[in-house]
């Protein structure tokens, strides 16, 4: 029977997400996978962990075969009282060797793309794109830090919490809808209602491993295919720090989200969305 053309085209089901351990460099990494294909390693920001991205994995699953580990510090994953970003770049290395995986595109957004960008550099051959997401080269503390500090006269007297919800609601553009704000903050009070909210000591460990990272000088050396993606309104790193890495990069182009801050892929997902499929479609995986 022929189908009917007035109806609804059928929504195809979301992607199985499967979780599971891997021992790495003296801890355990917490992952969340989906779909299949070329893999695609996702690197979250600082203070969150893949379930807060799970909206993208999806999103990104039905043609790749997302990775998306909680980094240690953070989620499911071990939480060692200290640590820094080169612990991150080698528990990356070492999840790739439990995969058995020789190359990867890799998207990281604000602290993820500083792990992305010291992967790349350590390890070139192993990352065959990469995507960076409201990134910077640079930071003598992390920008949640460096904005607080920009602001301590405002926020005297407040707690961490407190000061924690002020720079929360500075985190989107004026115009971003309060459903997507209240997504955001929902997925917060998920995390304290299930015990995985992180304790202000394991907060300042993880804004502390990237202390004093550079890497301007590096970029140059990078013959990556990148895509730099950064939201107008980002206090946080903004349009400028990725044009400039756009500069020193040698096969960088840069995306600017005129209506987004610093979550880009929650304020116009479906921009996000087609824009990092189609610079994956660019470069294929070579089988």
């Amino acid at each position: 029977m022929a189908a009917d053309p007035s109806a609804p085209p059928e929504l195809s089901a979301p992607p199985e997400l499967s979780e599971y351990v891997r021992s790495v460099n003296g801890i355990e990494l917490h992952v969340t996978e989906a779909g299949s294909g070329a893999p695609l390693l996702m690197l979250h920001g600082v203070g969150v962990d893949a379930s807060a991205q799970r909206r993208e994995i999806e999103a990104l699953a039905g043609s790749h075969r997302v990775i998306a580990p909680d980094l240690r510090g953070h989620g499911r994953s071990t939480r060692p009282a200290a640590f820094s970003l080169r612990d991150h770049v080698d528990d990356m290395i070492g999840l790739l060797d439990e995969l058995g995986l020789a190359q990867t595109a890799v998207l990281g957004g604000s602290m993820g793309s500083y792990v992305a960008q010291a992967l790349a550099l350590a390890v070139p051959q192993r990352v065959r794109e990469l995507i960076l997401v409201v990134a910077t080269s640079h930071g003598r503390t992390s920008s949640t830090d460096r904005v607080l500090a920009e602001h301590a006269d405002e926020l005297r007297g407040l707690s961490r919490e407190q000061q924690q919800q002020w720079l929360s609601d500075r985190l989107f553009a004026p115009q971003t809808p309060s459903s997507v704000r209240d997504q955001v903050r929902d997925w917060y009070v998920s995390r304290y209602s299930l015990g995985l909210a992180l304790s202000p000591d394991q907060i300042e460990a993880a804004n502390k491993a990237v202390l004093g990272f550079d890497f301007r000088a590096d970029l140059a050396t990078l013959e990556i295919p990148t895509l730099l993606i950064s939201g107008r309104h980002d206090i946080l790193n903004p349009p400028a720090e990725a044009e400039r890495m756009a500069r020193l990069l040698p096969s960088a182009r840069l995306e600017v989200f005129e209506h987004s801050g610093h979550l880009p892929s929650l304020e116009e997902p479906e921009r996000f969305d087609s824009t990092v499929l189609a610079f994956l479609a660019e470069h294929p995986a070579v089988s």
